[in-house]
C-alpha cells in the first residue's frame, strides 16, 4: 500500500470511528444494553444484601425508628407512632409503614428492618437508570445507577434507619415526570398526577421538604427558562387533589388522635411548627442535634460521591453557561443538565440557611450522579485523543493518586497498629469525644491509631481495592476502554463497601447494645425493671431486641420529652430519689450505664452486681445472677 493509500485508509477509519459505547444501533451495543439492568442488580446484590442481616441494629436513630415500626405492629396503630410506649410525633409515617409491613411478612429481625430501605435503593437505581437513559442514552443511565450504588454516601447513610435516600427516589420520579411534561404539548393526567404522587410520597416520608424540594426545583427551572406559564399546563386543580388525597389523610388523623392534652400542645404544633419550621430556624425544642459548617457541608457532598466525585467538575461544566440561552436555545440534553444541577443546587441552598446534618445532602446525590453520568456517557462516545478523553484521563489520574495514598495510609495503619490481645473490648482503645456525638457518625472520631489494630483486614483490603480500582480506571482509559474503566472502578467499590460492612461489625459493640440485651433477656423474669442511665437512645436497642419497656433515669429529654407530656404517658421516668427506692426495693433492677464509676454510686444504696459489659457500656443488677441450668 502506498503512503497516500495508507493516509486515505487512516482518514476513512477516523471518520467511521465507532466509540466503545457504540451507536444507538448495532449488534454489540444492543447486546451490551441488555446487560445493563443485570449489572445494576448485581452491584446492588453484592453491596446491599450482605448488610441485611448483620450487624445488629445500632443505638439511637436506627433502633428508635425500628422500635417505632415494631410498636406500630404490636399496637395495631398505624397513625400515631410510639417508641418505648411513648408518643413519638417527630416523623412522617411512610418509612414506618413499609417496615411494619416487612415485620408482618417476615417477622421482626435485622433483615426485615433493613429490607424496605434496601428495596428503596434498588428502586432509585432503576429510576435514575431510566431517567438517564431517556436523556443521555442507555450507557449514561447505567453510569448514573452505578454512581449511586457504589458511592460512599448513599451506602453509609443506608446503614441505619433514616429515610433521606427515599427522598432522592421521590425526587427522581418527580423530575422524570416533569421532564416528560416539557416534551408533551399538553401534559397528560399520568404525567401531572405522577408528579403530584411523588411529591405526596416525599411529604409522607420526611415532612414538608418532600413538597418544597420538587416544587422549588421546578419553579427555579421555569423561572430561569422564562416558561412559568408551563405551570398552567400541569392540571393544577386535579394534581393538587391527587396530592391532598394521598398526603392529607394521615395528617388529619394524627391531629385528631393527638390533640392538645395536659402540658402538650398536640400533634400539629410539634410536628409542623416545632419539628419542621423551628428546626429549620435552629429553634427546635429540645435542641438535641448539632450542625456542620457550610464549608464542611458542601465538601462532604464530594465525599459522599467518592470515588466518582473526580468526574463531578466535568459534569458541572455541562450546565449551560449563557443565561440568554435558557430562554431560547436549550436542547433536550441541556434542559436536563440545567434541571439536574438545580436539583442539587436547590437542596444545598435550602440548607445553607438552616440547621445542617452531614447527611442532609443525600437527596442531592442522584441529581449530581445524573449530571456526572451524562458527561461520562459523552466521554465514552467521543473519539480517542479528544478533549473529553483527555479530561477523563486527568480525573482518572487524580483518582489513581488518591488510590496510591489510600493504599499507603491504610496498609501503614494496619502494619504499625499493634494487634490487641484476644478478648479486648474496642471501647478500651478509643478516645472519647462526646462533643461530636450529636453528629451521625460522631463516634468514629473516637478512633485511635491503637484501635486500628482491630480493623486490619478491612483496612488492607480497602487499600488494595482503592489502589487497584484507581489503577485500572486510569490504565483502561489510556487504552481508550472508557466503559470497562468505569466498570472496573464500580467493581473495586463493591469490595470497598464490603470492607465498610466488616468494619461496622467490628465497631458494633460501641454503636449498639444487642449483647447487653441478650445478657439481660437470658435472666429476665416478668415484673423486673430495666433502667437506662440517661436518655433513651443510649440503649434503645435493648428495648427493640427484648420488647420490654425501659425505665429512664433522668431521661425525660430529647426523643422522649414531648411524648411524656401527654397524660397517658407511661410512668417510666425516674429521678435519683425514685430510682434509689427501686434499687433498694424487692424487684430486680437491671441498670444500663456507659459509666463504670456508677457502680460506686449504686453501692451506696444496695449491693451492685455486674451482669455484663460490652462496648464501654455496663449492666449492673441489685441482685446476683441466678444459677442457670
Amino acid at each position: 500500500m502506498t503512503r497516500t493509500e495508507a493516509g486515505k485508509s487512516s482518514l476513512a477509519n477516523a471518520s467511521t470511528y465507532i466509540p466503545e459505547g457504540g451507536p444507538s444501533r448495532g449488534r454489540e451495543p444492543a447486546r451490551r444494553r441488555t446487560l445493563y439492568p443485570i449489572l445494576i442488580l448485581l452491584a446492588w446484590l453484592l453491596i446491599y444484601v450482605p448488610g441485611l442481616s448483620s450487624p445488629p441494629l445500632l443505638d439511637d436513630a436506627d433502633s428508635v425508628h425500628a422500635e417505632a415500626a415494631r410498636e406500630m405492629v404490636v399496637r395495631g396503630d398505624y397513625v400515631t407512632l410510639h417508641a418505648n410506649g411513648i408518643r413519638y410525633l417527630d416523623k412522617a409515617p411512610l418509612p414506618y409503614w413499609l417496615t411494619a409491613a416487612s415485620y408482618r411478612l417476615f417477622g421482626v429481625s435485622e433483615f426485615s428492618t433493613r429490607l424496605p430501605l434496601a428495596l428503596l435503593v434498588l428502586a432509585l437505581l432503576f429510576a435514575v437508570y431510566r431517567l438517564g437513559a431517556n436523556v443521555y442514552g442507555e450507557e449514561a443511565g447505567l453510569y448514573a445507577a452505578l454512581i449511586i450504588v457504589t458511592a460512599a454516601g448513599p451506602y453509609i447513610f443506608t446503614r441505619f434507619f433514616i429515610p433521606d435516600i427515599a427522598i432522592g427516589l421521590w425526587l427522581a420520579l418527580g423530575m422524570a415526570f416533569f421532564l416528560r411534561s416539557l416534551r408533551e404539548e399538553r401534559p397528560s393526567r399520568l404525567t401531572c398526577w405522577g408528579f403530584a404522587a411523588a411529591a405526596a410520597a416525599g411529604v409522607l416520608t420526611k415532612g414538608l421538604i418532600g413538597m418544597v424540594f420538587p416544587l422549588g426545583i421546578v419553579f427555579l427551572y421555569l423561572l430561569l427558562t422564562g416558561n412559568l406559564r408551563h405551570l398552567l399546563k400541569l392540571r393544577l386543580l386535579s394534581s393538587t387533589a391527587v396530592f391532598l388525597a394521598l398526603a392529607a389523610p394521615w395528617h388529619v388523623l394524627a391531629a385528631l388522635r393527638n390533640p392538645p392534652q395536659g402540658a402538650s400542645k398536640g400533634f400539629l404544633w410539634f410536628y409542623f411548627l416545632n419539628e419542621q419550621f423551628y428546626r429549620y430556624l435552629d429553634k427546635r425544642i429540645p435542641r438535641d442535634y448539632d450542625k456542620v459548617s457550610l464549608v464542611f457541608f458542601y465538601g462532604l457532598l464530594l465525599v459522599w460521591l467518592f470515588p466518582w466525585s473526580v468526574f463531578v467538575p466535568q459534569g458541572l461544566a455541562e450546565i449551560p453557561r449563557k443565561l440568554r440561552n435558557y430562554r431560547f436555545g436549550l436542547d433536550e440534553r441541556q434542559k436536563a443538565n440545567l434541571l439536574f444541577a438545580l436539583w442539587a443546587g436547590a437542596i444545598l441552598l435550602f440548607f445553607s440557611f438552616s440547621t445542617r446534618q452531614e447527611y442532609y445532602t443525600i437527596p442531592a446525590v442522584p441529581g449530581l450522579a445524573l449530571l456526572t453520568a451524562g458527561w461520562l456517557g459523552r466521554e465514552s462516545q467521543s473519539a480517542p485523543g479528544s478533549r473529553l478523553r483527555r479530561s477523563g484521563m486527568i480525573s482518572a489520574g487524580v483518582l489513581f493518586g488518591a488510590g496510591v495514598a489510600a493504599f499507603l495510609v491504610s496498609v501503614g495503619l494496619a502494619w504499625f497498629a499493634q494487634t490487641p490481645p484476644p478478648g479486648t473490648d474496642l471501647s478500651d482503645l478509643l478516645k472519647k469525644n462526646p462533643a461530636m456525638y450529636a453528629l451521625s457518625f460522631g463516634h468514629f472520631f473516637d478512633l485511635t491509631a491503637q484501635a486500628m489494630g482491630m480493623f486490619r483486614l478491612p483496612l488492607v483490603i480497602t487499600g488494595c481495592a482503592l489502589l487497584l480500582g484507581g489503577a485500572l480506571c486510569w490504565w483502561l482509559r489510556r487504552r481508550n476502554a472508557v466503559f470497562h474503566s468505569n466498570l472496573a472502578l464500580a467493581a473495586a467499590m463493591c469490595v470497598v463497601m464490603f470492607c465498610v460492612h466488616l468494619a461496622l461489625i467490628t465497631f458494633l459493640p460501641v454503636l449498639g447494645s444487642k449483647e447487653l440485651a441478650v445478657a439481660i433477656q437470658r435472666q429476665y423474669r416478668p415484673g423486673e425493671i430495666i433502667e437506662v442511665d440517661g436518655e433513651y437512645t443510649r440503649a434503645s436497642t435493648v428495648n427493640f431486641y427484648t420488647g420490654i419497656q425501659l425505665h429512664l433515669l433522668n431521661g425525660r429529654v430529647n426523643d422522649m420529652w414531648y411524648g411524656s407530656l401527654f397524660p397517658d404517658a407511661p410512668r417510666v421516668f425516674d429521678d435519683d430519689a425514685s430510682f434509689a427506692a427501686l434499687w433498694r426495693g424487692p424487684q430486680r433492677v437491671y441498670f444500663i450505664t456507659p459509666d463504670a464509676a456508677r457502680a460506686r454510686w449504686l453501692e451506696t444504696m444496695a449491693p451492685a452486681y455486674e451482669l455484663a459489659t460490652s462496648g464501654g457500656k455496663y449492666v449492673f443488677s441489685n441482685r446476683p445472677a441466678p444459677v442457670l441450668p
